[in-house]
């Protein structure tokens, strides 16, 4: 019998129509809703780790991440190590190991306390352990059942490694600073932060430790636990010359950490612990997790996320975990996993190590600053802050290379340019000269609402102009219909217009939920996503128009917006900037007007300016503080002749003219 195909209501076979359906669901959308206003991270945020398809795509991630790191943390470019002037004095001597106090200026003027744990009657050099604390209430002196840590000194001494036990900010011998966020909104648009603070601090704990005579710098170790751990696995991922590590009680894909030590502006914007932990690859990794905490998942979500990592790097073995039924902790089961793992992976020495007993000394015996004064020239808090403002304008005069300043302002800012392959576009409704759109890109969420304005007659000699102004597309459909408007002289000269709502502007305007705390860890600031959407347009307006050469006019504050935008596009964006008067040398300013955690350390007004002078660049209504620009206004008919060039007809007819 002849088999006869099925068809539905309207006239296609079934099989046909259940392709197309699962071909349109499976196409990328753009959502009813910008997930930049809806899906928002937070500390306690439940993250999913990304799958990485090659070596090679994870490679390119950790490279981008460490920078990330170092950005967020004030520490790109890394400062300058001055000599650390270590004061090492107050040597005790015990049965088979000894302990001492040190000091090490980490910053000018800025002094880190610590003990040093040393084995005794042993030939070296050892291998070296940096050993930061974390949040307990005695800092790096606890001897509590939950986190014995001069236990954790004195054992590993005895095993054959040398230890450094430092202080976090706020604790013990280092309270120049308290341990609390380090001045405020002004003090993060410089990147001053405790965690660069203490992240500083553990790559100078490093160099200290690899420095001494019986250490062996070939062989680094690094553990804490809780904020401890999230110093160690920090620091392993910025620093290569670690080689075996055990963060204790911190990975977690649950709870990101609660500290402002553990937190600092575009930290984790699109990343979490996870990765970070996971930078350790190839390198040697025990995941160290309990039951009654934030690593109550790690053996089935954590560790097998960290696992995959390893595995495309051929280094599976080189990563554990364990668990163990206890509270949040650094207790004697947890320390003799870690004992076990670091006398493993730098000893040769495989099996068990039990924890010995051994002589808790009274806390004067171990505070470096016990009846004796901090050294001269200690700097106070605002002394700090001045200092490292001064260090980043250094920095920022010393080197305006393109690369640098490129590179400094794309990991502030964070944002990127899509490939083609990336956007997103939907077409909303038609327009009597145009159309309204909808803008995006694959996988990130976002909804950037445009109108397209095409000339009545085309000027083949014209790019596409993208016109970006606080007040949206509106604006353009606006004052295109006035007599003189700026944008009806853009299509009278026969050149297209793209117009945005950029983020938070126009009808892209929505609730967004900023009162979590440390929001901007996580998330980016609304000036800096609408950096974001500039870049995005541009690259759709190159797409839809088969041009690289393209026009960006940006109006008012657009023309702060579209600034940067083009300092991370390139020589082919043609732009044209009202910089509304903007002082680029005053940090209220960029509080009230263009708020991103960074910028300023980054090389602000003065490293896009490096960028976009070498293109075709017209930049006005400036203030004084910034000369390299006009501080005059702009006529709309001379904007619009700058940026379109006059059509051929309209040529020929002004030579008949004369």
């Amino acid at each position: 019998m002849k088999r006869v195909p099925c068809y539905n209501a309207i006239g296609m076979p079934r099989a046909i129509l259940l392709l197309v359906l699962l071909a349109v669901a499976a196409y990328p959308q753009i959502p009813d809703q910008d997930r930049r206003n809806t899906d928002l991270p937070h500390t306690d945020y439940h993250f999913e780790m990304t799958s990485y398809p090659s070596r090679e795509a994870w490679l390119e991630r950790a490279a981008f991440l460490r920078k990330q790191i170092l950005a967020a943390s004030g520490l790109l470019p890394l400062p300058e190590r001055q000599p650390l002037r270590a004061e090492v004095f107050g040597k005790l001597d015990r049965d088979g190991y000894s302990i001492e106090k040190v000091l090490l200026e980490t910053y000018p003027g800025f002094w880190l306390g610590g003990n040093l744990y040393r084995p005794r009657d042993r030939q070296g050099p050892f291998p070296g352990v940096v050993s930061p604390h974390g949040h307990w209430s005695y800092g790096r002196l606890e001897a509590t059942p939950t986190g014995n840590l001069p236990a954790r000194g004195v054992n590993l001494a005895r095993q054959g490694f040398v230890v450094f036990m430092y202080d976090m900010v706020g604790y013990n011998d280092t309270t120049q600073l308290p341990h609390a966020r380090i001045g405020g909104d002004r003090e993060d648009l410089w990147s001053i932060n405790l965690l660069g603070l203490q992240l500083w601090n553990s790559i100078r704990a490093t160099d200290f430790v690899a420095s001494l005579p019986d250490v062996d710098p070939k062989r680094l170790a690094a553990t804490g636990a809780s904020g401890g751990g999230t110093q160690t696995f920090l620091l392993t991922a910025v620093d290569d010359r670690l080689q075996v590590s055990a963060p204790v009680n911190m990975i977690s894909s649950i709870m990101q950490g609660g500290s402002q030590c553990e937190n600092a502006p575009n930290l984790r914007v699109r990343a979490n612990n996870m990765e970070i932990g996971a930078m350790m690859a190839p390198r040697s990794l025990i995941m160290v997790a309990a039951t009654g905490d934030w690593t109550k998942n790690t053996p089935r979500e954590e560790y097998p996320a960290v696992q995959s990592i390893f595995r495309l790097l051929g280094a599976e073995s080189s990563v554990e975990s364990v668990q163990f039924d206890a509270p949040h902790n650094y207790n004697q089961q947890s320390r003799e996993a870690v004992y076990s793992f670091f006398n493993k992976r730098l000893l040769d020495v495989p099996g068990p190590v039990p924890e010995k007993r051994f002589q808790l000394e009274q806390l004067g015996d171990l505070l470096a600053l016990h009846q004796r004064q901090r050294p001269a020239g200690a700097v106070t808090a605002d002394q700090y802050i001045a200092d490292r403002i001064a260090d980043a304008n250094r920095i920022i005069e010393r080197d305006r290379s393109p690369e640098a300043c490129r590179e400094r302002l794309a990991f502030s800012i964070l944002a990127t340019r899509p490939a083609p392959a990336e956007l997103l576009s939907a077409r909303l409704d038609k327009l009597p000269q145009g159309e309204r759109l909808l803008l995006g890109r694959k996988g990130q969420g976002d909804r950037l609402p445009a109108v397209w304005l095409e000339p009545r007659r085309a000027n083949p000699a014209a790019p596409a102009t993208l016109l970006v102004h606080p007040d949206g597309a509106a604006w353009s459909l606006s004052s295109s219909e006035s007599t003189n408007g700026l944008v009806k002289a853009i299509l009278a000269r026969g050149g297209a217009v793209l117009a945005i709502d950029a983020f938070q502007t126009g009808s892209a305007r929505a609730p967004r939920d900023r009162s979590k705390r440390f929001f901007t860890t996580f998330n980016q600031t609304d000036d800096a996503n609408r950096v974001q959407d500039v870049l995005t347009a541009l690259e759709y307006l190159r797409s839809r128009t088969s041009r690289q050469d393209v026009n960006l006019l940006g109006l008012e504050l657009g023309g702060v917006w579209s600034l940067f935008a083009r300092a991370l596009a390139d020589d082919q964006v043609t732009l044209a900037a009202d910089l509304a008067q903007f002082r680029v040398s005053t940090d209220s300013e960029y509080l009230e007007k263009f708020f991103i955690p960074g910028i300023r350390k980054a090389g602000d007004f003065r490293a896009a300016a490096t960028l976009v002078n070498s293109g075709k660049t017209l930049l006005y209504n400036a203030s004084p503080e910034f000369p390299q620009a006009r501080q005059d206004r702009v006529p709309d008919a001379d904007l619009a002749a700058w940026l379109v060039p006059e059509p051929p007809a309209a040529k020929r007819s002004s030579k008949r003219s004369r």
